[in-house]
């Protein structure tokens, strides 16, 4: 079990260490453990707690009463929230509950209730993603262990390979055309997913190579399907290269094409990128990329 500093606990919750040390000592909310070197920590149990706490109060529940609540009680009145509330934090927060406990029914119920209202597009960009990025911050700090990760990424993935299934799809010879793939070496495939349902939802055509190709290999399925965009997403070490330097190497590979790249090892590296190479920081502007050349005269 993960053990968390105060720091750890504000991080990943939003309530100032401060609080957390006031709510302590007044109500006894939470008890620190000690090492034998009488270092205080905090176990997952306690971060579970800080996460219902922090829901509660962000929807009008006073501290004092949340203080007063059994266990039982406090997740009574989470689930009891996570039911009702539109809010996107909110769900949030319930996902990541579900991941500590591992629950998939808790999982299932947020984002088939979400879908229902607001549609799975909209669910993907206003929740799921944010709490992607939420799990990336508990995996570096060790708040979350792999078998965490591992159970509600597939989960995701499920959901969204059902949702690119459940798409129709138009055959028209005017549509732009997307090849998606990642490098040699990168096995994280969710982004792509997605990307490969929002590109195929504005009726576009996407050719999905899917997890670890060479670079080498590309070649021969560029020539056949004559892309107007390639698509990749850089988040591993990319075996053998530097980000930089391997795309310089797709630039030069397919000097027609226009190169769309995301992932960890791009955004905010300020990169000097390939003049036919854009950098995609989030799935809003891929959006945006997209909705901007639906409409523009194919060339190929």
């Amino acid at each position: 079990m993960a053990n968390y500093s105060i720091k750890d606990l504000e991080h990943l919750s939003g309530i100032k260490a401060h609080t957390l040390r006031i709510w302590e000592q007044r109500y006894g909310l939470i008890n620190p453990k000690r090492t034998g070197t009488n270092i205080r920590y905090y176990d997952q149990d306690d971060l579970k707690l800080v996460l219902n706490v922090s829901l509660l109060k962000d929807n009008g529940y006073k501290i004092s009463k949340i203080a007063e609540l059994s266990k039982t009680e406090l997740q009574a009145e989470v689930l009891k929230i996570s039911d009702k509330t539109t809010s996107f934090v909110d769900q949030i927060y319930g996902l990541t509950l579900a991941m500590i406990d591992l629950d998939e029914q808790r999982f299932e119920k947020i984002i088939s209730s979400n879908t229902l209202k607001i549609g799975f597009e909209r669910t993907m960009l206003n929740i799921i993603y944010p709490f992607l990025s939420k799990i990336g911050i508990m995996w570096l700090t060790d708040a979350i262990n792999p078998a965490q990760e591992h159970f509600i990424s597939n989960l995701i993935r499920q959901k969204v390979i059902v949702a690119i299934d459940g798409q129709y799809e138009t055959f028209d010879e005017k549509a732009r055309k997307y090849m998606l793939f990642l490098p040699e070496g990168e096995l994280h495939e969710l982004g792509l997913l997605f990307a490969s349902y929002l590109i195929k939802a504005k009726g576009n055509q996407v050719i999905y190579l899917g997890q670890n190709m060479p670079l080498n290999d590309l070649s021969m399925v560029y020539k056949t399907y004559e892309p107007d965009f390639l698509l990749t997403i850089l988040t591993s070490s990319t075996k053998g290269a530097d980000p930089k330097s391997y795309l310089q190497s797709l630039s030069q590979k397919f000097p027609q094409a226009e190169i769309l790249v995301s992932g960890s090892r791009i955004i905010g590296e300020d990169l000097k990128l390939p003049d036919n190479v854009t950098e995609i920081a989030n799935p809003n502007l891929l959006l945006e990329f997209i909705n901007a050349h639906q409409n523009q005269p194919v060339t190929r």
